[in-house]
């Protein structure tokens, strides 16, 4: 197991911060300690993380694609070839880049329409 180190600096002993000081983990502390001392990790409010919430516009289904998942993976591929043929940046990247996102997009939603859903 690893020697525990100990909160000092060897090259520049006067550069080492008390815990809650600036340039330290400050008050609310790593999100290892608050699990350490009784934190759930969850976000409560108390600076600890959060999960995440829906933000941005919803997608835009594009219903002119076909409607299987074989149709749609070999349209993906194809669409994989151009942007990997492209040059980086280029028009035709952007346009294949663009279509590999309508492609996925349509495939998310013809799983999320599934009996069970696939994704």
């Amino acid at each position: 197991m690893a020697e525990q180190k100990t909160n000092e600096d060897r090259d520049f002993p006067t550069a080492v911060s008390e815990p809650g000081e600036r340039g330290t983990a400050g008050a609310q502390g790593t999100a290892g300690q608050a699990l350490s001392i009784g934190g759930t990790g969850g976000g409560t409010g108390d600076g600890e993380h959060h999960a995440a919430k829906a933000h941005g516009m919803p997608a835009t289904v594009d219903t002119s694609l076909p409607g299987t998942r074989d149709e749609l993976m070999t349209l993906h591929a194809a669409a994989r070839a151009r942007r990997n043929g492209a040059p980086l940046g280029g028009d035709a990247f952007r346009a294949a880049v663009d279509e590999l996102a309508r492609i996925e997009i349509r495939i998310a939603a013809i799983d999320r329409a599934a009996d069970p859903p696939l994704g």
